[in-house]
């Protein structure tokens, strides 16, 4: 049995360069990514790691795929094994992601096994499509909008990814959940890209 190896991407290099690449202030990319210019400062540092979805909306106002920033080797057929099963952190975030879904041109979905630490905080993402979290193991606190939900073990939830949203871990132990989400915003840059 083989153990697929998790990888870390170091993303704010690769953000810098591109940035500099098309000539775009802080600001500039900031305003096109809907996040604040300091916010971008510290994901270029690595003193700041953004959520995948915070990481879609950049590499969208890049004018990149997701994958250039967490590229991996696209899967043949629809199958994805446990022992086999690609997994990846964002630069030095505590979260694992472990990837459940493969890659297909016409893809609607996106399926991620998320492990969340004790104490982990994401930042607040807003975007176009859907999402929804189903609890595996442990506990975390899913805000949305004015609204704050704690979702324990067998719980799951559905919303709009276009509301403000943020998640967390304040318990004792780690939390492992399954997110899948439509988020338009990975799917429009394959789209214009062929």
């Amino acid at each position: 049995m083989t153990i697929a190896a998790s990888q870390t991407f170091a993303v704010g290099g690769l953000i810098r360069e591109q940035r500099r690449r098309m000539k775009l202030t802080l600001t500039q990319l900031g305003e096109r990514a809907g996040v604040s210019a300091g916010y971008l400062s510290q994901v270029e540092r690595e003193n700041a790691v953004p959520s995948l979805a915070t990481l879609g909306q950049i590499a969208l106002a890049l004018g990149l795929e997701i994958e250039h920033f967490i590229s991996m080797p696209k899967a043949t057929n629809a199958i994805t094994r446990k022992e086999n099963r690609a997994t990846f952190h964002i630069g030095d975030s505590s979260v694992v992601y472990e990837k459940l879904a493969v890659e297909h041109p016409a893809n609607e979905l996106y399926s991620l096994i998320l492990t969340i630490p004790p104490g982990y905080q994401s930042e607040v993402a807003a975007h176009e499509g859907e999402e929804i979290i189903y609890v595996l193991e442990g506990q975390i606190r899913q805000t949305i909008a004015d609204a704050s939900y704690v979702l324990g073990k067998g719980d799951s939830l559905h919303f709009r990814g276009s509301l403000p949203h943020s998640w967390s871990n304040p318990f004792e132990g780690a939390a492992k959940i399954i997110w899948t989400g439509t988020l338009t915003l990975f799917r429009e840059l394959s789209l214009a890209k062929n």
